[in-house]
């Protein structure tokens, strides 16, 4: 059985993106609610 993490990595850059989208004026609430939201 193969397996890779393709969907576990694309999970981290989209957290990784959202946080230095909102570096300096967001804080962690906000965050959050930008990564909940854009799952």
């Amino acid at each position: 059985l193969e397996w890779n993490s393709g969907k576990v990595e694309g999970n981290v850059n989209r957290v990784k993106r959202i946080k230095r989208d909102g570096y300096g004026r967001a804080g962690f609430d906000l965050l959050r609610r930008q990564i909940i939201l854009s799952d």
